[in-house]
């Protein structure tokens, strides 16, 4: 059975690979919550793997065009930007300690080193991929213009200023100013992207287009929902310590630490382009918001 949207002719046949991704993550979803002991740091990175999978496959059934299928070097690409991008918040943390791990005492730094950025890969494809999920349901196409922000050089030079003022008051006053850990990095990297060239969610706000922010923010709430669920009965697992906001868990997560993954997702976006530009890809259109 064949569809057909936007004159791109879709087979209806549900793809291979988001089998394989749903097998994988209800095998490793079942033994993480049914096992006891350490297993999560070897089960996490097949698990989401095929959520990501799964996902992708989804995309592609609804739509025709999916990061995997559009072009499988480029979807390797953001596993291998995740784990360094998910390092520096590590880093961030460090100096704020607004998380832990629990059943870590066992491993050598080395070996929690590699684990970690093992498992850490899956974060950026996690998230653009629910993205462009959500991006295909009429209620996001549907959204309507909204403010804009335009990507002159008055506002790209307010937005780098108060990035790296907001990076310093969470540095010298944690207690105060730890959610900038969540935003800061965008505002400085989002106007980078702008002076070098780089694509950036200005191509759409400067028109009022919030949709492809709309669907970021969507995305990273989903893979939010299962990054702490899946986390909740895991070990070795994440607990969080905030100086405030400190109630009403969803999981292990204060209910309001959830809206710190909405600009979250804005600095992903940021930091894999920036990456991209780097490397030679300035034009975008590889994720498709």
């Amino acid at each position: 059975m064949e569809n057909s949207i936007s004159g791109v002719e879709i087979n209806k046949k549900f793809p291979i690979h988001g089998w394989i991704g749903l097998l994988l993550m209800t095998i490793f979803w079942s033994i993480n919550w049914a096992m006891h002991g350490l297993r999560t740091h070897w089960g996490f990175f097949p698990m989401w793997l095929g959520y990501c999978l799964l996902v992708d496959a989804m995309v592609l059934y609804r739509t025709g065009t999916s990061l995997l299928t559009r072009s499988w070097s480029k979807y390797i690409g953001l596993f291998l930007v995740s784990a360094p991008v998910w390092w520096l918040f590590e880093a961030l943390n460090a100096q704020l300690h607004n998380w832990k791990y629990l059943g870590i005492d066992i491993f050598t730094d080395l070996e929690f080193g590699l684990w970690a950025t093992l498992n850490f890969t899956t974060v950026i494809p996690a998230v653009f991929g629910t993205a462009e999920l959500l991006r295909s349901y009429d209620w996001v196409k549907r959204i309507g213009k909204g403010p804009r922000i335009n990507s002159d050089r008055l506002t790209t030079t307010l937005f780098f200023l108060a990035g790296w003022g907001m990076l310093a008051l969470m540095l010298v006053w944690p207690h105060y100013f730890f959610p900038f850990m969540w935003i800061s990095v965008f505002f400085i990297l989002e106007p980078l992207n702008v002076w070098l060239g780089n694509h950036s969610l200005t191509h759409w706000t400067r028109t009022g287009d919030w949709r492809p922010i709309i669907a970021l923010w969507a995305g990273v709430l989903v893979t939010a929902f299962f990054w702490e669920m899946w986390n909740y009965f895991s070990y070795p697992k994440w607990v969080y310590s905030i100086p405030w906001g400190q109630f009403a868990h969803i999981f292990e997560m204060p209910a309001l630490g959830y809206g710190g993954y909405l600009p979250f997702a804005l600095e992903l976006y940021a930091m894999y382009h920036f990456a991209a530009g780097l490397l030679g890809n300035k034009k975008g259109g590889y994720v498709q918001l």
